[in-house]
């Protein structure tokens, strides 16, 4: 039986300790089970978060094995590679892909039965092989996706229009990589369409700024990489933001990784759609009227990544 107060993070690098940080400020849990390839950094991950909890949520923070997670509401899997200066998410597929199968096979073998959070990348491709390999329904099975591509774009478009980011709502979907577009058709501030807005705010032709915006979004990535050497702050709190969603069942939509079976004419790959995610995971993955042109972008972006999927050994369903 699930137990909705407890959670698995499954890999203790940069990512998952950031992510199992995060869970704690939130207080979302009662009971998290932190894995590792090395247990003793999980150990010492679990220890470190733990001797911050008299200054946040009470709950019980430890090291554990995959049978302790088989009643895990939500299991946040970050076991990878991870990217170095240079290589592409795309470039880390093979190695991350058996890493991901390895991680399956010891869910399944504890039944787990919770909801599988992928955030290793490269998520779309991963959040793929997961739910093949795990043989979950898809709602089960999700990925990170562009919810931190999004946080990105809304941010730089809120340093442009000197506006607070909560207010615009503009969302990145595709690839969580470099085939990844903005779909500024949608884009709006308080339900302002964004050029109105930029116009309001008497910035004239704001369209030539949009490419600049969305390069910054998509470069954001390998920028930090190239700065710190890794990035996990911010695909922590998002990571985290999704967990929330479920647990909360606040039928929050966020273009998480989803995998898709006729929407939008695609099947047979995992792509980042916006989706409404609440107790059951990937509650409904919503077709948006995207512009021609966006259309064709996510019709590019979707046709890389079943090439992708091609050569770790999935055909096309």
């Amino acid at each position: 039986m699930v137990n909705i107060q407890k959670a698995a993070v499954i890999g203790c690098g940069f990512v998952g300790s950031t992510i199992a940080y995060t869970l704690m400020q939130k207080g979302l849990f009662s009971e998290m089970v932190l894995l590792d390839a090395n247990h003793a950094k999980a150990e010492g991950e679990a220890m470190d978060i733990s001797h911050g909890l008299p200054f946040s949520h009470a709950m019980d923070i430890r090291a554990g094995s995959y049978e302790d997670i088989a009643d895990a509401a939500v299991v946040i899997i970050t076991a990878g590679a991870n990217q170095k200066p240079g290589e592409t998410r795309l470039d880390l597929v093979q190695k991350n892909a058996k890493i991901m199968r390895s991680v399956i096979s010891e869910i399944k073998r504890v039944e787990c039965e919770g909801i599988l959070l992928i955030v290793s990348n490269p998520v779309d491709i991963l959040t793929e092989v997961a739910l093949r390999e795990s043989g979950f329904p898809k709602e089960r099975v999700i990925g990170s996706g562009t919810v931190l591509d999004t946080a990105r774009l809304k941010y730089l478009i809120s340093e442009k229009l000197n506006v607070d980011s909560r207010n615009v709502h503009a969302f990145i979907v595709g690839e969580h990589g470099d085939s990844e577009l903005a779909a500024w058709s949608c884009a709006n501030i308080y339900g302002i369409g964004l050029e109105e807005f930029a116009r309001l705010r008497e910035r004239v032709d704001f369209r030539q700024e949009e490419d600049e915006i969305y390069r910054g979004v998509r470069d954001s990535a390998y920028e930090i990489i190239e700065r710190k050497g890794a990035t996990y702050y911010g695909i922590g709190m998002a990571a985290a933001k999704i967990a929330e969603s479920i647990v909360r069942d606040s039928h929050t939509v966020a273009p998480v990784s989803v995998s898709l079976n006729g929407e939008y004419g695609l099947r047979g790959l995992s792509l980042s759609i916006p989706t409404v995610i609440g107790r059951g995971g990937a509650e409904q993955i919503l077709e948006i009227g995207f512009s021609r042109e966006e259309m064709e972008k996510l019709e590019r972006s979707a046709e890389e990544l079943k090439e992708v999927l091609t050569t770790i050994g999935y055909s096309q369903t």
